[in-house]
């Protein structure tokens, strides 16, 4: 499975694409959509919530923002 992703990204011209790429865009944006972290952590399939956490990924537009709140 890994490698036929492999093969989609290099046929889309999409670099440093993994078989992971999906499901960080999937858990990232449903995180940034306000989406209850223990619903992510189900629909991930994930039995940890740490586990989830590592896939969500943070802008430094979103670490400003958060930072001007104060």
């Amino acid at each position: 499975m890994v490698q036929a992703f492999a093969r989609v990204f290099d046929a889309a011209g999409i670099d440093d694409a993994s078989s992971h790429s999906g499901r960080r865009w999937f858990i990232t944006r449903m995180a940034h959509a306000g989406i209850s972290p223990k619903v992510i952590m189900e629909l991930a399939g994930h039995k940890q919530l740490t586990t989830t956490q590592r896939y969500i990924d943070v802008s430094d537009e979103q670490k400003r923002s958060a930072a001007e709140v104060l």
